[in-house]
């Protein structure tokens, strides 16, 4: 073996060279002799010393054989190397560290130490546990062979220490010694599992040309470190070209494909390899099974365990376990625990791993008595102590709102690790415990176990949910300077879901903004939560940012993703672009056909909607409540009423939904519009649930609109016996009255608003030009230039188009108050800005009054603009003198 040129491209690394003379005698390893309990007197006094330890040793007396040592020592003699060697076996044998340094200091008595004894002590270290008195031993000897190289690199394989495996192969190969095949598939399962392709590629070239090829275990090894690195198609070529396989190499082949996600050719080498005469075995079951079960299969991967027991194949722990696992993380937890009961019934033990799996299935359920009977199992065989099952019970009562008793496990668990601090933190967290949480997470920074970045990031989550932005913040700016933890995605996005949850829209999209010049990258779950704070017609433009950071992130072909932009889109007023991404999208689901149907719907297109309805009909989709909600207001927006009672029938009657409150208020809207007031007041009456306020105002808008004062009363005083301290309604029903009477209710409301003038929210309008935000309010005299335009444009509505319904309104007339702000804010677009407002986009902080939405009207058509204007009622499109409402808010 000499003589075997080392290939050129398997160098050695630039790692820093070992000393080879560090003694290996250290001074630490010295003890003190003790006392000899074995003398030789004249009288008494073996032939041979040698003989006298190896009887001890067979003895298990290595205590007498160290004190005999010492005898010998005292003597002047000296032990032989295989003597030596076989007490260090003892050592080995029995795991007595103790002895072991005791004999490592007394190996002066050798003979002659040579490259095996101190291989033996090498061994002797590790095999007992103590890598690093091992590597010291190896570090210092004078002369070290395949044999030293072997026992250090098998040491390092056992502790699982794949990165030093490497490096002693490449300090291996530096001192001219190759591995045999004995030590290559160690060497190989490193590579594998470090991902060191390169490194397995040159050990193949040195397995061909050492003559190795013929061994199965090395092949299998090659093999299994290709697959591992995800090099299939070199993994297959290897496979194919074996003489000879066995079912390690198959089970090899097979893990590779169902590790990169290719089932089907999983599937086809399974079938095969039972066609070619190796019948699979528990293994090769349990790898298949596993496989399906990730790549959330769980149907198929049942189909194929009970194929097994066909077969006469008794599913083992690992089986079950990944059963269990399977269904609970595909949302089939009932299931889950249902096969947790099964497996029991079967005989079979679970381990730490299968009541983790049980309990968590658990808590997503919310079942604490289930997960209190699991528990109790868990004591009985005696894993309640085991690090994974406590994690899990943490969470278990902390989801279930018993934090006293996921307290009380913590307490439990001796070696807590950085999980049973997270679960717990972050239990107390989800409860609105800042407090306790604060507390615990002080203790962990004191404690053996260091915060992580997802410690930092439950603190900053709980803490901005529960509304207190400025403790977040500043658990955010100290993660990095105090915490030494740098800040990932998920910090940033913690912070975004708390400011959106909190209702800070611009500061949610401030902290995105700063993320990005931050030069952090935005994954999946950032853009699904700043998304949704577009969805207005402010943000046309920041959609369009966000959409080309999610082409630039590569997330362009994630379906929730794509899903939000056709949403936010449509809301941000933008539905050509909306249509646009629907159309070009590869797959839909049911969200998606819902945000397109939904966008038309809001744009006033309900023909289209409808039209869209029935295209995804046939596509084998089945409507869900979000549907039926859009295709009520869809069928009211054409007038469709029996069309419109036709589908809400059928939300029951044919797909068995039960009518959440909404669709009873999106059917008041269908009577409402058509003017059926009686039968919307028999709606109501005959309704299964109790009307919420919800219900009361969409009738208050029909009996307005269609200037029925008594519904409108009606309407009025019961929502005033839901939310009494309503000043809105209280001023709508101080209106009516005067109306009816108008001589003393006049004062009544002239005292009402004067009562409640700080309560009265000024009429506010918002619109972005040439990225900046402009403000107006009622009576705004910031642009005094615009308002001769606005004069002459009021007095050129038609007074007989105008219908105001009721005259009452959430904002005082333009008489009393000043001009409305959404006339002042057309105007400032089409005068200030003639070229750019070809689409005039403005949020309007109340409902628009009759005369301004009339006005509105006038304009688009006039000017021939598109005037967008989202109040607190709906979001009007006015195109060429009509309203997308139809003149129904």
């Amino acid at each position: 073996m000499e003589n075997v040129v080392i290939p050129r491209n398997l160098k050695p690394p630039a790692v820093p060279i070992i000393p080879t003379r560090a003694g290996i005698y250290p001074s630490e390893l010295s003890s003190k002799p003790t006392k000899p309990t074995i003398s030789f007197s004249s009288g008494a006094r073996p032939k041979c010393p040698d003989t006298h330890l190896d009887n001890l040793c067979k003895k298990g007396r290595l205590g007498d054989a160290v004190a005999a040592l010492d005898s010998i020592a005292e003597r002047g003699s000296k032990v032989k190397p295989s003597t030596y060697m076989n007490l260090l076996q003892s050592c080995i044998d029995t795991n007595s560290i103790e002895l072991g340094r005791n004999l490592h200091a007394r190996m002066e008595l050798v003979e002659h130490v040579n490259p095996f004894v101190e291989t033996k002590l090498v061994s002797m270290y590790a095999k007992c546990g103590y890598l690093s008195d091992a590597r010291r031993v190896f570090d210092g000897m004078r002369e070290r062979n395949l044999f030293t190289w072997s026992a250090m690199i098998g040491a390092c394989s056992r502790e699982q220490r794949w990165k030093e495996v490497l490096k002693l192969f490449f300090l291996m190969i530096g001192d001219g010694v190759l591995p045999d095949k004995f030590l290559l598939p160690k060497i190989l399962e490193a590579c594998g599992n470090c991902g060191s392709f390169e490194t397995a590629n040159a050990l193949h070239s040195t397995v061909v040309r050492c003559g190795f090829s013929g061994s199965i275990r090395v092949n299998n090894s090659i093999l299994a470190v290709y697959a591992k690195c995800g090099k299939m198609n070199w993994a297959r070529r290897f496979f194919e070209n074996m003489n000879r396989r066995d079912m390690v190499s198959w089970n090899a082949i097979i893990s590779g494909f169902c590790q990169k996600g290719q089932m089907e050719e999983a599937t086809r080498l399974f079938d095969a390899m039972r066609e070619e005469g190796t019948e699979p075995g528990l293994v090769t079951w349990n790898i298949m099974i596993a496989s399906y079960n990730q790549s959330g299969l769980t149907d198929v991967a049942m189909g194929l365990m009970k194929k097994m027991e066909d077969l006469g194949i008794t599913p083992d722990v690992f089986t079950w376990t990944s059963m269990i696992s399977g269904f609970a993380q595909n949302n089939r937890r009932s299931q889950a625990l249902d096969l947790f009961k099964e497996m029991l019934l079967a005989g079979v033990k679970p381990n730490a791993v299968t009541i983790t799996s049980a309990v968590s299935a658990c808590a997503s359920l919310k079942s604490l008595g289930k997960g209190m009977e699991i528990r109790g199992f868990a004591i009985k065989i005696g894993l309640i102590d085991d690090v994974l099952v406590g994690n899990s019970l943490i969470d278990m009562y902390s989801k279930c709102g018993e934090m006293e008793a996921a307290q009380e496990v913590f307490d439990m668990i001796i070696d807590k690790d950085v999980y049973t601090w997270n679960s717990l933190i972050g239990g107390y967290c989800q409860a609105g415990y800042c407090g306790k949480a604060c507390e615990l997470f002080m203790k962990m920074q004191e404690s053996d176990v260091a915060p992580n970045v997802i410690t930092w990031n439950v603190m900053i989550s709980g803490y901005i949910q529960n509304g207190d932005e400025d403790q977040a913040m500043d658990l955010f700016r100290r993660m990095e300077k105090d915490g030494k933890v740098k800040r990932n995605t998920a910090s940033w996005n913690s912070l975004i879901a708390g400011y959106l949850q909190l209702g800070e829209k611009d500061k949610a999209l401030g902290i995105f903004r700063k993320m990005q010049s931050c030069r952090v990258s935005p994954n999946l779950v950032t853009m699904l939560s700043v998304l949704p704070a577009c969805a207005n017609l402010l943000a046309a433009k920041k959609v369009r940012e966000i959409h080309c950071c999610t082409l630039r992130k590569n997330l362009e072909s994630e379906l929730p993703v794509l899903n939000s932009l056709v949403d936010t889109y449509a809301k941000a007023g933008n539905l050509s672009y909306s249509r646009t991404i629907f159309d070009k999208m590869l797959s839909k689901d049911i969200i998606t056909w819902n945000s397109i149907i939904s966008g038309y719907v809001l744009h006033g297109f309900s023909n289209v909607a409808l039209e869209l309805f029935d295209h995804m009909k046939r596509s084998g989709l089945k409507p869900n409540r979000g549907t039926f909600l859009s295709i009520i207001y869809a069928y009211s927006l054409s007038g469709l009423m029996d069309e419109g009672k036709l589908a809400f029938s059928s939300i029951t009657e044919e797909y068995n939904i039960v009518p959440g409150l909404e669709h009873y208020v999106a059917m008041l809207d269908l009577y409402g519009r058509t003017g059926r007031l009686g039968e919307a007041m028999e709606f109501i009456e005959n309704m299964p649930v109790e009307p919420d306020s919800s219900v009361w105002a969409a009738l208050l808008t029909a009996s307005r609109t269609h200037r029925n004062i008594s519904f409108t009363v009606r309407a009025l005083d019961n929502i005033l016996d839901l939310e009494p301290g309503n000043y809105l309604i209280q001023l709508f029903r101080a209106q009516v009255d005067t109306l009816i009477v108008k001589s003393e209710n006049d004062l009544k409301v002239r005292k009402l608003e004067k009562e409640n003038a700080t309560k009265r929210h000024l009429g506010r309008c918002w619109i972005e030009l040439k990225n900046r935000v402009h403000t107006f309010v009622n009576g705004d005299q910031s642009e005094p230039y615009l308002y001769p335009w606005i004069h002459d444009i009021v007095g050129k509505v038609s007074k007989s188009d105008f219908h105001e319904g009721l005259c009452i309104e959430e904002e005082e007339k333009e008489e009393v108050g000043g001009v409305h702000s959404e006339k002042i804010a057309i105007a400032f677009a089409l005068i200030g800005f003639p070229r750019k407002a070809q689409c005039v986009r403005i949020v309007k902080s109340l409902r628009m009054c009759g005369n301004c939405h009339e006005t509105a009207k006038y304009i688009s058509k006039a000017y021939g603009r598109e005037i967008n204007v989202s109040d607190s009622k709906c979001l009007h499109c006015f195109r060429n003198g009509r309203c997308s409402c139809r003149d129904y808010w």
